[in-house]
């Protein structure tokens, strides 16, 4: 099936991040888009607004008319989607066109240049700088992002001239392995989705295989001294970068006054005086890989310089929502041990003599079970953790597997609370603040503007 062919495309989990970037540009290319979600949200009430016909309730008798045609229908699934969901199935059984998300992804890098990012953490942030540092340039882009752009309200950037399009690569379910970039960044290969690869080794293998997938005459840009050995195809050029070594590496680091600035070192051409429009210091490593794309793009050292200054961050990473002399709090969307390790160190280096609290939401059972210590001993740098149930996503219960094995192997002299969400409110009005954050992939955001009006007042 030809994308241009097409009349109409149907979204099962069209609320999801990555799969409302393809509800807007499927809309973009006036095509018919409807869709199901399971719960009414703030983003899929935005894309019924922009055109989508978008249902709550799992049941085929509610698929609109304009999608019932098998000869003029896409279907685009997430995986986090059950196979015996009814709407699945009914598709299935009368032969629709059916396509994992990153498949319709991976058909774009087939006719324009991906520019990806990969990586078990840094993704969305990397990949929505380097977006806007394309799109503020001469080159410009088409980006599929995996979080809401501060500069732009959306997911999705559209360009009429470039033939460049900025996608996160997502090692989840080896949706990646359907992508052929043109050129790649590789943040991190810390073990996850261990429910999908069983094992570190077979991890290791899927980010193996993907920098194999890398169109010849294409770029991997990889983060220094990774435990993965590229294996790129000839003609493909391999950079290493990381904060202050590798090829792309910042040198002359200055933070003062709530800003950081330094010098970009690249092969392509130094920049001087890079100052980070979100001044949190691992966008320092982020920043690099982001600048290291745009040169490769083709954008000037002043736009890339102009831009880094004027970028505004991603909705839910590291999202300051309160700052003032009284009360910090911030939203961050880290799931991951190290991203959490990562995030509360920078935290740290803002506020280092201010208590720091946590609400954490750990994200599924599988990841739960898997590094619960390494939990742990991330969330032991806070002063104060506040732990919720588990998000369950996609996933059962796995017997034992509960936020109290966290809770259990957290530093024994700090203060730490289980609570549930419905309890969380109250909790916080009982509790002395200074720096507050909130932790978490699943529906923790949905309390975040409860928690601004209740700090707000205080």
């Amino acid at each position: 099936m030809n994308v241009n062919t097409i009349e109409a495309v149907y979204f099962i989990g069209a609320g999801g991040i990555g799969m409302s970037a393809l509800v807007r540009y499927f809309l973009s290319k006036g095509k018919k888009v409807g869709g199901y979600d399971r719960t009414p949200t703030e983003l899929t009430e935005k894309l019924i607004a922009e055109g989508a016909a978008i249902h709550y309730e799992e049941n085929v008798s509610l698929i609109p008319a304009d999608f019932l045609n098998p000869a003029k229908t896409l279907v685009v699934y997430t995986p986090a989607i059950p196979a015996t969901h009814q709407e699945l199935a009914y598709f299935n059984e009368h032969h629709f066109e059916i396509k994992k998300r990153a498949q319709v992804l991976g058909m774009l890098t087939h006719t324009e240049k991906g520019m990806c990012v990969a990586g078990t953490h840094g993704k969305t942030t990397t990949s929505t700088m380097a977006a806007h540092l394309l799109h503020q340039s001469h080159v410009g882009c088409n980006a599929f992002l995996g979080g809401i752009s501060k500069n732009y309200g959306t997911n999705l950037l559209l360009s009429s001239e470039s033939d460049y399009v900025v996608i996160e690569a997502d090692e989840f379910d080896r949706s990646f392995h359907w992508l052929t970039p043109y050129a790649t960044v590789i943040t991190a290969v810390d073990s996850d989705h261990l429910d999908i690869y069983g094992t570190r080794e077979a991890y290791l293998e899927s980010f193996r295989k993907y920098t194999s997938l890398i169109q010849p005459g294409g770029y991997l840009i990889i983060k220094q001294g990774l435990e993965l050995q590229p294996d790129v195809q000839p003609g493909v050029t391999v950079y290493t970068y990381s904060e202050k070594e590798g090829d792309f590496h910042a040198e002359n680091i200055r933070i003062s006054n709530g800003e950081i600035y330094f010098d970009y070192v690249s092969p392509l051409g130094n920049i001087s005086d890079i100052r980070l429009g979100v001044p949190v210091y691992i966008n320092i490593e982020n920043g690099i890989a982001a600048m290291a794309l745009a040169q490769i793009g083709g954008a000037t050292p002043e736009e890339i310089r102009q831009a880094m200054a004027t970028f505004k961050g991603v909705d839910r990473r590291f999202d300051f929502k309160i700052k003032n002399e009284h009360i910090v709090f911030l939203s961050d969307y880290a799931h991951h041990p190290a991203e959490i390790r990562q995030s509360i160190l920078s935290i740290r280096m803002l506020y280092p003599d201010k208590k720091i609290t946590a609400v954490f939401q750990p994200h599924l059972y599988t990841r739960t079970r898997d590094f619960y210590q390494d939990f742990a001993d991330s969330l032991s740098l806070l002063d104060e953790v506040i732990l919720l149930d588990i998000y369950p996503a996609r996933e059962q219960p796995i017997p034992g597997v509960t936020s109290q094995l966290i809770y259990d192997n957290l530093r024994p002299d700090m203060k730490k609370y289980m609570c549930r969400k419905e309890d969380l409110l109250d909790m916080l009005k009982s509790l002395p603040l200074e720096v507050l954050i909130t932790l978490g992939a699943g529906d923790i955001d949905n309390y975040v503007p409860q928690i601004y009006e209740l700090l707000n007042n205080r």
